[in-house]
């Protein structure tokens, strides 16, 4: 799952919320995050592993190849 910009989630946030409404509901998402952590920690590490680094051997390497 990738982050959105901004203007793409713009629809899905309410633009009439008071800044201490937004608090709270940030504050909500902090805690879920934090209680998702905390209980699936080293699953989610190892789901980003797999999806940062493909199966399958490393693209060879070509000294003479410009970066």
């Amino acid at each position: 799952m990738s982050a959105q910009p901004l203007s793409a989630a713009a629809p899905l946030i309410p633009r009439h919320w008071t800044p201490e409404q937004a608090l709270a509901v940030f504050e909500c998402l902090q805690a879920l995050r934090q209680a998702l952590w905390d209980a699936y920690g080293p699953q989610v590490q190892q789901a980003w592993r797999k999806q940062l680094v493909p199966d399958g051997p490393p693209p060879e390497f070509d000294p003479d190849e410009p970066f």
